[in-house]
This record gives structure tokens, C-alpha cells and sequence, in this order.
């Protein structure tokens, strides 16, 4: 396992040749690979461009490398780990907990399992959780007394969440918020309720590219309620393909069309900010190839 590493910026300077230089015991391919793993972090945001712009004074962090050597982590990807939390990149179709259908193949008892190898009775505990068929960033405790410091100060404590969304058609307005009610029906959909009743849901969302046929937005949430953003775009006309629950016709990538691209938030135990960054899937990128497309 590699061990952590500090490097502090004296000049300004792209992020591969500082490293290199900071590192000339590892070669420059190692190097390259411990960005593609999300291993490097520049004041405590998860970089993996190789031209990253370095200022002074900034402060480069290497991760330690994650996991075991030949562990089957069924397509979730590590993206930070220490004492207190851990933070992944979780993929489609995998339940973020058990089920009564389905009680191993969960991101839950895979990461539980990965824990395990490091510490003898190790746990993980469920601080907020994503659908089954989206993907993106998420963020597990590894204690009860982290989990509950989490939870009851997340307002606080996070200070962004970022969703890359594909919809089926254009919307008529580049950037919006869509503000409702929300209720659960007896089969667990929700649905938009009148003014008052259910749970206050607000969501903030841009456009950054259109194909006439599909849209791919940029989505923020001012609230974290159950399927919010699939119900949400399906209440404005525009629902996320291969959502069929939310009224979806159409899913030409064969998966739902959610990302969980950004999550930002303060250590609840060291009160450092960290940001970790996805890419948008190139699943998603190819429904709009040859679109002009904002880069965020």
C-alpha cells in the first residue's frame, strides 16, 4: 500500500511535471496511473487532468492506494478512504443496501467486505444513498458516531452536490429551478403533490448540451428527497431516459440517465473540505457528439 505524501507548490506549474518532480523514485506511467485513480488531491479536490494548473502555495495530497490485490469490487471504484469515511464511485445497476430481493450484490456489504480485510470486525454505516441504476458519488461511515454527525449537520457540512442528467427532448429555458411538493403513492412512486402537502423538493438545473432529441443537464439539489430529480424532470415534460418508472419512452444507452458527478464536504472529524469529481459517463457524452458542449 502506498503511504500518503504532502507536497507543497512553490511555482506555478502543470500538475504531471510537478509530479514527477515530486516523485522521482516513481515513474512517469505510475504517475499517471495514480491520477487516473483519483489517488491526487489538489487543496483537497480530486484532480486527474495531467495539465492541471498549479498556483503557489497550493498543496498536493497522494492518496494511499485502496483495496486488496485481485478483490472483486464489482465495479465500484475508491475514491477516498481514511479512518472515518470512505468514498466511492459506485456504478449503474448496483442497490446502494440489501433488499429483501437482493442482499449481497449491494455497495453496501462490497465495501463492508473490502473494510473487513483492513480491520478485523470493521463496519460501514449508510450515511445517504443512490438509486439502483444511478451512478456517482457516494460516501459511507465507518462509524455510528460519524454517520449520525454526517446526518444531522448535512446541510451544513455539505456544501454541494452535482448531478449530470440526460432527458429525453430540449427544454425550453437554458437553466431553471423546479420547486414542489412531493408525496409517496402505496406502490413507493412518488409524485407531485398541491403546495403544502408531502415534502418541500427544489432543484436547480442547466443545460449544457441539446441534441433536439436528448438534453444533458447540469443538476443541483437544494433538497435530497427519494427519486427528486427523475420526478422532477418528469413534472417539467422532460423525464431521464430509461426511466420508465418517471415516464420515460426512451433509453439508448440501456441504463437510467443520473449521475452523481460532485460531492463536497467537510471532514465531520478533521473539518477539511473535500471535493471528489467524477466524469460525466461516455455513455452519455456520445448521445451528444459533435454538440457544442460547456465543460464544467
Amino acid at each position: 500500500m502506498t503511504k500518503e505524501a504532502i507536497f507543497s507548490v512553490q511555482n506555478p506549474q502543470m500538475l504531471l511535471p510537478f509530479l514527477l518532480e515530486s516523485m522521482p523514485n516513481k515513474g512517469r506511467n505510475k504517475v499517471k496511473s495514480m491520477l487516473t485513480r483519483g489517488q491526487v488531491m489538489v487543496d483537497g479536490r480530486i484532480v486527474t487532468r495531467h495539465d492541471h494548473a498549479l498556483r503557489p502555495n497550493q498543496t498536493v495530497k497522494i492518496l494511499a492506494t485502496v483495496g486488496t490485490p485481485g478483490e472483486d469490487m464489482h465495479g465500484i471504484r475508491i475514491l477516498f478512504e481514511d479512518e472515518h469515511l470512505i468514498v466511492v464511485d459506485k456504478p449503474p445497476g448496483l442497490l446502494s443496501i440489501a433488499t429483501d430481493q437482493e442482499r449481497d450484490r449491494t455497495a453496501y456489504h462490497i465495501i463492508t467486505n473490502h473494510v473487513r480485510e483492513s480491520a478485523k470486525g470493521g463496519r460501514i454505516f449508510i450515511v445517504h444513498r443512490l438509486d439502483r441504476e444511478t451512478s456517482g458519488v457516494m460516501m459511507f461511515a465507518k462509524s455510528e458516531s460519524v454517520q449520525q454527525s454526517l446526518q444531522e449537520t448535512w446541510h451544513d457540512s455539505v456544501l454541494e452536490r452535482a448531478y449530470v442528467v440526460v432527458v429525453e427532448g430540449t427544454l425550453s429555458k437554458a437553466e431553471g429551478t423546479i420547486e414542489t411538493w412531493l408525496k409517496e403513492s402505496s406502490t413507493r412512486t412518488m409524485f407531485v403533490s398541491r403546495p403544502g402537502d408531502g415534502v418541500k423538493a427544489v432543484t436547480n438545473y442547466k443545460v449544457l448540451s441539446t441534441s433536439g432529441e436528448y438534453s444533458l443537464l447540469e443538476v443541483h439539489l437544494e433538497t435530497g428527497r427519494k427519486n427528486q430529480i427523475r420526478v422532477h424532470m418528469q413534472s417539467i415534460g422532460h423525464p431521464v431516459i430509461g426511466d420508465r418508472r418517471y415516464g420515460s419512452k426512451k433509453n439508448p444507452i440501456g441504463r437510467l440517465g443520473l449521475h452523481a458527478r460532485l460531492l463536497s464536504f467537510r471532514h465531520p472529524v478533521t473539518q477539511e473540505l473535500l471535493t471528489f469529481e467524477t466524469a460525466i459517463p461516455s455513455s452519455f457524452r456520445k448521445l451528444f457528439a459533435g454538440e457544442s458542449q460547456s465543460r464544467h
